[in-house]
């Protein structure tokens, strides 16, 4: 396998660096005085917007999602992304300004892949122009969420509509009042159905009636604002048939075209 970079990722490496050299190196500690100081715990920094727009016009937008995914793509393959990803994990939380952070990213490629035209209109758009953020409701309390297969939380049809009900927590950027959309894995088949064709993912909109932040949690007493983490309660929240995401049965081959990319990302930032 050839590992040098091609004359289009040196290019997008010296741009990068000199972007942040230029806007993110100099902000870093405002930011994060700001995002550590209690009066602005779940507040944006108010600094992002600016730089996000100044990442977009320099060419530096999307930059994660692969070429695969076609007129949403800016064209590099997972191997040519790597040393941008890295190049954004010198500075954690750097790659927001680059609409490269998770979770959005692969709640992008989820909708990029999987989603019906009308759910790419009204979620993916806005989320590819860093307009919202949004989450990914999976993990549960009550069962060993790393295998996908144990998720309890029900989505039962119910005429034109599904109900959600279950408990959820560790749910990033939850707390983050610019997030507008969870997507969340539940189970729409019984215990009889094959055990990776129980469960499905569905849209639902944050302010869903029924939907209950309960608490942030930290993580090692770090609480990643202003996202977050959070536990969360659904209690009979109901969304039209038409936010199902490819259909019933589908959710655990959904998690599994998500989750694979988005922690190569988390490793290639880390590696910065």
């Amino acid at each position: 396998m050839d590992f040098e970079y091609s004359d289009k990722v040196q290019d997008l490496r010296e741009r990068l660096m000199a972007f942040m050299d230029e806007h993110v190196y100099p902000i870093e500690r405002e930011r994060d005085e700001f995002n550590e100081d209690p009066a602005n715990r779940w507040v944006r920094w108010p600094g992002i917007e600016p730089i996000k727009a100044k990442a977009k016009e320099a060419g530096l937008w999307n930059l994660f999602l692969p070429h695969e995914h076609g007129q949403w793509s800016p064209g590099l393959t997972n191997l040519e992304y790597a040393p941008l990803a890295e190049i954004m994990g010198r500075v954690i939380g750097s790659s927001e300004f680059f609409n490269c952070s998770a979770p959005d990213t692969g709640n992008m490629e989820v909708l990029a892949l999987y989603g019906t035209p009308e759910q790419q209109e009204r979620w993916l758009k806005p989320l590819l122009a860093g307009e919202i953020r949004s989450s990914y409701v999976m993990t549960e309390p009550g069962v060993a969420s790393s295998d996908a297969t144990n998720i309890e939380t029900t989505i039962v049809a119910d005429g034109d509509d599904y109900v959600i009900n279950g408990r959820k927590w560790w749910i990033s950027s939850a707390m983050d009042p610019n997030t507008k959309l969870y997507i969340l894995l539940g189970k729409t088949g019984g215990d009889n159905a094959p055990r990776h064709q129980r469960h499905s993912q569905i849209l639902i909109p944050a302010g869903t009636p029924g939907v209950e932040i309960v608490r942030p949690l930290d993580v090692f007493h770090a609480v990643h604002s202003p996202g977050g983490h959070a536990e969360m309660i659904f209690k009979d929240v109901r969304v039209p048939k038409e936010n199902l995401i490819l259909g019933e049965g589908r959710g655990f081959e959904i998690a599994q075209g998500r989750l694979g990319p988005g922690r190569i990302h988390h490793c290639m930032r880390l590696i910065g």
